[in-house]
């Protein structure tokens, strides 16, 4: 067995990274220890909220003077867009915070508690697999938030700075003030104002995506575990009792997928809606500029492509996630079956079952012990039950889904241009 010197050692190697961002934030799910520490971590909230909509109403006053003129629309939305999903999602997290506690101290209980090397060694995996794609996910964010805001400063713009909108030097976001941002020292705190905002919804925005990540894999790591118990389930002279253990983890971890889903559901529903404009968007804003002849700068170049990389990477790996963590539900159900199958076998000499998915229905599992009975019961019910990630509760997030929106994205590059036309 392995029993960690520092038993938190393990569990902050897994979640610092995401309770950094969480935490600057104010949306890491904990128990305050008082009434202050929650109103900080409410006023940090708001303060958030503010700082992004802060940035918001100027862009929205410039995306109204702009109306009729079609790129420049599509590229204040392609920055518009970003903060209105940003704010959406940080008021349904946050009104969520509270059911993902429990789900926190049960990931941080199976860290900290004793457990066996291997299984220490399967939980370090998965963790390190949500590890790699949030760093990835910080480099990316980093760097967007340098082409967006530090290149300005430098006289170098990724978006179109006509003078309807940018009388004078550009700043980050296509936005209209209601003062003179071209004299001094309006301009400086305008763009730093807008410099700070765009850092802050960069960070909520990957927070609250990278928290999804950090469940998945946890969930995933115990899936794992439970499987492993499960193949050597009928070896145990004590396999009832062992069973019952399986069972109990089992609905726990179903428990805590129903939680994520039901905060995630809205969440994902905004931001796959937001995927597919943008994408959309971008790709009619690449084909309008070969079309003109523009000849694209270099710096230009590598935003448009990182950018385009971007929106599909998170798009495919949102329903990644939600592949993965359907196949391990289902293949934990393949495997209770199955070892409910030998079970049954060994304890009432029945040889006849060929359907993984009716083994225990296949058997005379109704002359067991009650309660065992019972669980059992209460495990086929459950386990014919789909688990997955849906996307608004409409749809689930799957490798399929990912086609779909990245075709109904073409559609639309395909009608814009054609309307331009």
């Amino acid at each position: 067995l392995y029993l960690s010197r520092f038993p938190q050692v393990d569990f902050e190697w897994a979640v610092k990274l995401n309770r950094f961002t969480l935490n600057l934030i104010g949306l890491w799910p904990k128990v305050a220890r008082n009434p202050r520490q929650k109103l900080m971590c409410n006023f940090r909230v708001l303060v958030t909220l503010l700082g992004i909509i802060s940035l918001l109403i100027p862009s929205i006053h410039s995306l109204i003077k702009i109306f009729g003129n079609s790129l420049l629309m599509l590229d204040n939305l392609q920055l518009t867009l970003p903060p209105i999903s940003c704010t959406i999602r940080i008021m349904i997290f946050w009104w969520k915070k509270e059911a993902v506690i429990p789900i926190m101290n049960m990931i941080a209980k199976d860290w900290i508690k004793l457990k066996s090397d291997q299984e220490r060694s399967l939980m370090i995996r998965r963790a390190q697999t949500g590890r790699i794609i949030i760093i990835c996910s910080y480099c990316v964010m980093g760097l967007a938030c340098f082409f967006v805001t530090v290149l300005p400063a430098f006289g170098i713009s990724m978006r179109l700075t006509p003078n309807i909108t940018d009388p004078g030097r550009p700043l980050p976001v296509q936005t209209h003030y209601i003062y003179d941002i071209t004299k001094r020292p309006q301009y400086e705190l305008t763009f730093i104002n807008q410099a700070i905002s765009v850092a802050i919804a960069m960070t909520a925005y990957t927070a609250i995506d990278n928290f999804l990540s950090l469940l998945v894999f946890h969930i995933c790591g115990q899936l794992d575990i439970l499987k492993k118990y499960l193949q050597y389930l009928d070896k145990n002279i004590n396999y009832h009792e062992v069973l019952k253990c399986c069972i109990v983890k089992h609905i726990r971890l179903l428990r805590a997928i129903d939680v994520i889903e039901d905060t995630y559901s809205t969440i994902l529903l905004c931001l796959f809606a937001y995927f597919t404009v943008t994408f959309a968007f971008y790709g009619f804003r690449m084909i309008s500029l070969f079309d003109e002849g523009n000849d694209m700068s270099f710096a230009h170049m590598v935003y448009f492509v990182s950018v385009v990389f971007n929106i599909f990477a998170n798009m495919c790996l949102y329903c990644a996630l939600g592949e993965i963590l359907m196949s391990q539900v289902s293949c934990i159900y393949i495997f209770f079956m199955c070892k409910l199958n030998v079970i049954c076998k060994r304890a009432f000499g029945i040889f006849k079952c060929n359907e993984i998915y009716h083994a225990a229905f296949n058997n005379r599992w109704y002359t067991l012990n009650p309660k065992i009975a019972e669980d059992l019961l209460f495990l086929m019910i459950r386990g014919s039950k789909p688990i997955y990630l849906t996307i608004g509760k409409i749809s689930p997030v799957t490798m399929a889904t990912f086609c779909s929106f990245v075709k109904t994205s073409v559609g639309y590059i395909s009608v814009l241009h054609s309307t331009k036309n």
